[in-house]
C-alpha cells in the first residue's frame, strides 16, 4: 500500500508547530495575564517527571510550544519519542525565559500526555498480538484538529496507520455497496480511482460476502464483527488473495485469540478515540535567579 503522510522528522516539527500556534492562541491568547506578574528578565530552570509509566511521545510539540514564546529556550530530553519511562522518571529538563515556560507549560504538558497517552495504549496492543501476523491499525476516530498528531503518536507505540481521512484512500461499507448496486459494481467503480488511492478496501459481514468480493478482485477486506469460528474460515476462504482486516467488538481480553487466526490487520478505534492522559509534572527549580 502506498502512504499519503510523511512523519520524517522534519514534517513532524512542521506538524507540531501548526498544532501549537492554534493551541498557544487557544489559551494565550491577548497575554498570560499572571505570568506578566513575573520579572521579564529572570530565567527559569525546570524538570519533567512521569508520574507513571509510559511509551513518550510528543517532543517535537513540547519544544515547539516553549520555543514559540522563547526561541532561545534550551531542552535535554532523558527519554525520547518510542521509548519507555518508569514512574517519577525525569522526562526532560528545560531552561527558558521564566514567563515564556510558565505561558507554555500547560500547552506543552498537554499535548505530551495526550500523545504519550495513546503511544502507551497502542504498544500495549501491539505487545497482545507478537508474534502473530497482525498488526495493530488505527482509525479515523480521533480528536478533531489532531489526527496527524494521534496518528504519528500511534507508530510510536508500534502500531500501523490507516488512511488519514476520507481523500487518500477508498473503504467501502454497507451502504456504499447498497447504493452503487453490489460488490462487483462497486468494485468496479472503485476502479476508476485507483491509481489517486493509498487503497481500496471492501468491508463485508457474512463469507459469501468475502467470496463475491475476492472474485471481483478485491485485494483489501475489512471482515466486520465476525466470530472467531467465521474468522478463522475467512482466512481458509481467502489463501491469502487479499490483505484481511478485523474491525469492531476488539477488546484486550479477546484480541490475542483474534489475531491467532491469521489476519493480517486488526484495527482499532479506542487506540485515539478512548485516552486516559498520562500524568506528568512539572517541577521549576527557585534557585536559579536573572541570568
Amino acid at each position: 500500500m502506498k502512504k499519503s503522510f510523511d512523519f520524517s522528522a522534519q514534517a513532524v516539527e512542521e506538524l507540531a508547530r501548526a498544532d501549537v500556534m492554534r493551541a498557544l492562541a487557544e489559551d494565550v491568547g491577548s497575554g498570560d495575564l499572571t505570568a506578566a506578574l513575573i520579572a521579564p528578565d529572570r530565567q527559569a530552570r525546570a524538570r519533567v517527571l512521569a508520574r507513571e509509566s509510559a511509551v513518550i511521545c510528543g517532543a517535537a510539540w513540547v519544544e515547539a510550544a516553549i520555543r514559540q514564546l522563547d526561541p532561545l529556550a534550551t531542552l535535554v530530553w532523558h527519554v525520547r519519542d518510542g521509548e519507555r519511562c518508569e514512574a517519577n522518571q525525569v522526562v526532560f529538563e528545560v531552561q527558558a525565559q521564566a514567563r515564556a515556560l510558565l505561558s507554555a507549560e500547560r500547552t506543552a504538558v498537554n499535548f505530551l500526555q495526550l500523545l504519550s497517552a495513546v503511544a502507551t495504549k497502542t504498544a500495549v496492543y501491539v505487545a497482545i498480538v507478537a508474534g502473530t501476523r497482525a498488526k495493530i491499525v488505527d482509525t479515523r476516530k480521533t480528536l478533531p484538529g489532531l489526527r496527524l498528531a494521534q496518528k504519528y503518536a500511534v507508530c510510536m507505540g508500534g502500531g500501523t496507520n490507516h488512511r488519514v481521512g476520507l481523500y487518500d484512500a477508498v473503504l467501502i461499507k454497507e451502504n456504499h455497496i447498497a447504493a452503487a448496486g453490489g460488490i462487483p459494481q462497486v468494485l468496479g467503480q472503485a476502479a476508476l480511482v485507483a491509481a489517486k488511492a493509498d487503497f481500496v478496501q471492501i468491508e463485508v459481514e457474512t463469507l459469501e460476502q468475502l467470496a463475491e468480493a475476492l472474485d471481483a478482485g478485491a485485494r483489501m477486506v475489512l471482515l466486520d464483527n465476525m466470530d472467531l469460528a467465521t474468522l478463522h474460515e475467512a482466512v481458509r476462504i481467502n489463501q491469502e488473495r487479499a490483505i484481511l482486516e478485523i474491525s469492531g467488538g476488539v477488546t484486550l481480553d479477546g484480541l490475542r485469540a483474534l489475531a491467532e487466526t491469521g489476519v493480517d490487520r486488526i484495527s482499532i478505534g479506542t487506540l485515539t478515540k478512548d485516552v486516559q492522559a498520562i500524568d506528568f509534572s512539572m517541577r521549576l527549580d527557585t534557585s536559579i535567579g536573572v541570568l
